[in-house]
């Protein structure tokens, strides 16, 4: 594993006004698009985390050969839960690559993974890994 910062803006409006993304824009440049989006995850994640229960604590996954996971959030157990964040309507295999490989790396740690997406039916994957509509962080 390697250590990458990555920023995040606590408000996705200015975000995206500071990018100068506009809606034509955002629908053009799938990139730009999945940039915002993660950074809207990532505020909603954090006001989930900072109420739940298990308190857990965020951060961002990557290997030395690229593989990388959006969020980790990890309990004072060590539980560890894996969200991936995709623009797209659909989901794929290759959209879990990520979670599967912080599987194998936490080992019995591993809780679930979460592929969060803009379709709007839930996909499995395995028996704790799914594609889960975006709309369910407000659910």
């Amino acid at each position: 594993m390697i250590q990458t910062p990555k920023v995040y803006l606590n408000d996705s409006g200015l975000l995206t006004y500071s990018l100068g993304a506009t809606a034509d824009r955002l629908k053009a440049e799938g990139i730009l698009t999945g940039a915002v989006l993660e950074n809207f995850v990532m505020m909603e994640l954090r006001k989930q985390c900072a109420w739940s229960a298990a308190r857990p604590e965020m951060f961002f996954w990557r290997t030395n050969s690229d593989v990388e996971v959006d969020f980790v959030l990890e309990d004072r157990a060590g539980r560890v839960v894996g969200v991936e964040v995709k623009a797209s309507a659909t989901l794929g295999s290759q959209d879990t690559h990520g979670l599967r490989e912080l599987a194998d790396a936490v080992g019995k740690n591993w809780l679930r993974g979460v592929v969060l997406y803009a379709g709007k039916e839930v996909v499995p994957f395995a028996s704790n890994l799914h594609g889960i509509p975006m709309a369910s962080l407000w659910a």
